[in-house]
């Protein structure tokens, strides 16, 4: 039961990410958006959520998990009813950068939840494959839902439907799963708390600017170079501090440091893919929006079949070798899909492609968080679901900046060369027997009572 909830709510998280995209038009007419300030619909949530990850995973750790994740839960939902009631364009902006800021508590304190919920390799890769799962189906049936909602009721119903999600989990979570943090008295490294968001924030920021501006804008520039900036400074506050934000030790772990690595290599390319396929299914075959989001179901289909397969396989053939098949399937995937053109059909040159892509999709994506958190304890695994989590997001901004102005089928080439290194980084870099040395360094360690 506490899966259930907390894999509902990872849902409903992952739907607001897409959620608004089908709907933005109808937005922009009901509230009178002007051109530059519509795309902050979506860059708010994304500004919050991306900026303040780090910042929230590590205070689930020190101020307790499901504390953190039920405020997040509560602000989301606070933030969701507002954007329903919305009358001005700043107060739905408002209310969708808070709606990123309950999303960045209440996502990897639920995460690092799970994990210490299933400590065993067996388990654990099981559950985060149904996690990853779930995710992936809000990610592809936001679409679909938006557009729906939006033709059948009204826009505001993309907000409003959070609302009995968000009376489920904060009715049941304090029922079904205990407190944890990591053991002792710390207190939070303010300093380390302020670099660090300093930089996420400025990196998004730039990022999603770029998409608008390009990567001549100043203001683009700036703000890269202070997230740089801001970076080191946090590096050296981190040298010298006594409690650091994110101690050294976990940087150590270079099973962690691989898969977040690849992670951010292949959330450029998937987030990139996403973007430029639909819109090139709306120009190439002349599809409306809402057809476009039903088109994207079967991929839903293939990320649960390749969930399903994918800690079957990494328990047979261990963690390696079932990341290297997993990205040679997505590379196959979006190289079959990048010869997509005008006046080709869906199901001769459309459904091949996104079927062999969000089956690799599956494969990849438990096998990368149950490596990304692996060797986690009580006293980091909000963190190491934080850092997971961060990485996607900045490696999306990345890629939807970086290889949509490639145009699609270059864009998709390029996404799959980011795929193909991110391969030859596991095969190079990844320990052969990560998932036995994790699962052995847990044993070694003395867990810390629930509930403290």
């Amino acid at each position: 039961m506490p899966m259930i909830v907390l894999c509902l709510v990872q849902f409903m998280l992952v739907l607001d990410d897409t959620v608004v995209n089908v709907a933005l038009p109808s937005i922009r007419d009901e509230l009178g958006f002007s051109a530059s300030g519509l795309p902050w619909v979506v860059n708010a949530y994304f500004l919050a959520f991306g900026g303040l990850l780090l910042l929230c995973g590590r205070m689930a750790d020190l101020l307790g998990r499901r504390r953190v994740f039920l405020i997040g839960v509560a602000l989301f939902g606070v933030a969701s009813l507002a954007c329903g009631l919305a009358q001005e364009p700043w107060q739905l902006v408002v209310g969708r950068f808070v709606q990123g800021a309950g999303s960045a508590m209440a996502g990897p304190a639920a995460m690092s939840m799970i994990t210490l919920l299933y400590p065993g390799p067996e388990e654990r890769a099981r559950a985060l494959a149904i996690w990853g799962g779930i995710a992936a189906l809000g990610g592809t049936s936001g679409l679909v839902l938006s557009g729906a909602l939006t033709d059948l009721v009204s826009w505001r119903w993309i907000f409003l439907i959070n609302l009995p999600v968000v009376a489920v989990a904060l009715a049941s979570v304090p029922r079904l799963v205990p407190e944890s943090r990591a053991p002792g008295r710390r207190r939070l490294d303010v300093p380390g708390a302020v670099l660090v968001t300093g930089a996420a924030v400025s990196l998004v920021y730039g990022l999603l600017r770029s998409g608008e501006t390009g990567w001549s804008d100043p203001l683009v520039i700036g703000a890269v170079v202070l997230s740089a900036v801001l970076a080191v400074a946090f590096l050296v506050a981190e040298s010298r501090a006594a409690a650091p934000l994110v101690p050294g030790s976990f940087l150590a772990s270079r099973t962690r440091t691989v898969a977040n690595g690849a992670t951010l290599l292949f959330s450029m390319a998937m987030y990139a893919m996403s973007f430029l396929l639909m819109i090139q299914v709306q120009t190439a075959l002349g599809y409306s929006p809402l057809l476009a989001g039903v088109a994207y179901l079967p991929y839903g289909a293939g990320i649960l079949a390749g969930m399903w397969l994918s800690s079957r396989i990494s328990l047979r053939i261990g963690m390696r070798w079932a990341l290297l098949l997993a990205f040679l399937v997505n590379i196959a995937g979006l190289l079959l899909l990048s010869g997509l053109a005008a006046g080709d059909s869906y199901a001769a040159h459309v459904l091949p492609g996104m079927l062999i892509l969000s089956v690799g999709n599956g494969l990849s994506l438990p096998a990368m968080a149950v490596a990304a958190v692996d060797g986690t304890t009580e006293e980091d695994a909000g963190l190491g679901s934080a850092l997971f989590t961060s990485v996607q997001q900045i490696g999306g901004a990345v890629g939807v900046a970086a290889l949509a102005v490639m145009g699609y089928s270059g864009g998709l080439t390029a996404g799959a060369l980011c795929v193909a290194f991110g391969a030859v980084l596991v095969v190079v870099l990844l320990p052969s027997r990560a998932r036995s040395e994790g699962h052995r360094r847990r044993h070694l360690r003395r867990p810390a009572s629930p509930g403290r």
